[in-house]
Formats: structure tokens, C-alpha cells, sequence
């Protein structure tokens, strides 16, 4: 469905495409969260070639997607984004942002972005959830411990004011936040599949060795998340389609 405006759908703020290769083989991020979200399509929103982003009475609720982009560039389309997040949560929509999302919406609601001092964290992570996450609308059916995909340079160093921490990982405090009561955000990408987070693993391992990091190591320890991807899903329940 995408470039249409359709009432009563989960809007797709994408803010940036998986590698060439990857695409070729397993399809883009609007393809993985459809799936993991259990509908049938999204209003889909290109906002980094610059579409128009759709008035806030057009959709039920709203995902953002990661990007190769760094929130902490601001470059003119995200930082309108951010605006319209701002808005958007502020009028009570249920908001979801994955990894550039959670960024991006944290730095629009006051927070501080930027490269995490603790380095990359890419591959299957452990992520523990925190106590605050024990009664969360989204995330309070995941154990205190499971695991996830994640590919991220940046995080979220300071919170916006009355948000609240829901879950850690080995390199990264703010690794699940709610920012309102209808809006959170998570570090970690739920949508991404066993043999995607391999192939991103594959695709930067000359990067990831020039930082100290081991490749094969990461790949041997790469599962599937099906916890992670159930929060797609939660988050669907949540939205009033």
C-alpha cells in the first residue's frame, strides 16, 4: 500500500532500506514488519527520499523503522520527522520506534542521541527486562530475560523527561524505553529474521573487525528472537485497527 493514505492503518515511517543484498533475498523492512505485525499491509512513508508524511487523523498508529542514518546528523527530513513524532505522541497515538526510531523519538521528545561510548553492539543479544517492564502495556509479556537482533552504533544517552526504562542489554542501558503511555521504543529490531541478522553480520564484518570486534564469533552466536518479534504483534493488539 504504499503512497496511499488510508484511514485505520498502522502508518510505516521508514527511514532508511536494508543492504541491496539483503533485499534480493529476504525482502525490505516494510515486507518484515508487516509480517511480524500480522497485517496485511502498512501505509508506508519513504521519509528519507522526502514523501510527505500523512496528517495524524490519517492513521491508527505508527512504527519507525532503522536507518544507516545517525539521528545525531539531523539531517532536514529527520528532524521534520521528529516534529511530526512529537505530535504524534502527544496527541495520544500509539507510537513504536525501532532502533533509529527509538532514537529519533527520544531526541524528539527531549532526550540526548549519539554514538554509545560502550561501541557497536551488533548480533544476538541477551536483554533483560527491567521491573518497571513487569506491568507495560507492550512489553510486560516478555521474561526477565531473552534475546535479540541489534545493529546499532548510536543510543539514547539521556532520556526525556518522565520517560521511563523498561529493559537493558550488555552495552546499552536504554535498550527499551516508554516515552508516554502510548509510546515506546526499543533498540534492539524485533523484525529482523536469524539469516537477515547474519547477513548484516557478513556485510560488515571488515568494519567490525577494524573496532576489535570477531565476526565469526558474532555469527556463532546468532538465533532466532522469537520473543523480540512478538512485541511487533503486542504492538499491533495494542492499536485500535
Amino acid at each position: 500500500m504504499k503512497g496511499q493514505k488510508a484511514l485505520n492503518e498502522i502508518t510505516l515511517i521508514k527511514t532508511g532500506g536494508t543492504i541491496p543484498e539483503i533485499r534480493q533475498q529476504h525482502g525490505d523492512f516494510e515486507n518484515w514488519f508487516a509480517e511480524g505485525l500480522g497485517v496485511p499491509g502498512v501505509q508506508q512513508v519513504d521519509v528519507f527520499r522526502n514523501q510527505p508524511l500523512p496528517s495524524l487523523d490519517e492513521t491508527a498508529g505508527i512504527v519507525i523503522t532503522g536507518s544507516a542514518a545517525m539521528v545525531s546528523h539531523r539531517e532536514d527530513w529527520s528532524e521534520e520527522t521528529a516534529q511530526w513524532l512529537k505530535q504524534a505522541v502527544l496527541a495520544g497515538l500509539p507510537v513504536l520506534g525501532v532502533c533509529y526510531g527509538h532514537q529519533l523519538l527520544a531526541q524528539a521528545l527531549g532526550g540526548k542521541v549519539g554514538p554509545n561510548p560502550n561501541g557497536r553492539q551488533m548480533g544476538t543479544v541477551l536483554t533483560k527486562s527491567l521491573d518497571s517492564a513487569t506491568s507495560d502495556p507492550l512489553l510486560g509479556h516478555l521474561p526477565p530475560e531473552y534475546y535479540s537482533q541489534t545493529s546499532h552504533s548510536e543510543s539514547v544517552l539521556e532520556l526525556p523527561s518522565n520517560a521511563e526504562r523498561l529493559a537493558t542489554s550488555p552495552l546499552d542501558d536504554n535498550f527499551a524505553i516508554r516515552f508516554a503511555e502510548k509510546a515506546w521504543g526499543v533498540q534492539y529490531h524485533p523484525e529482523f529474521s536469524g539469516p537477515v541478522m547474519s547477513k548484516y553480520i557478513q556485510y560488515r564484518s571488515d568494519a567490525l573487525r577494524k573496532e576489535g570486534l570477531d565476526p565469526e564469533e558474532l555469527l556463532a552466536k546468532v538465533t532466532e528472537t522469537k520473543q523480540a518479534l512478538s512485541v511487533l504483534q503486542k504492538f499491533a493488539d495494542l492499536v485500535d485497527l
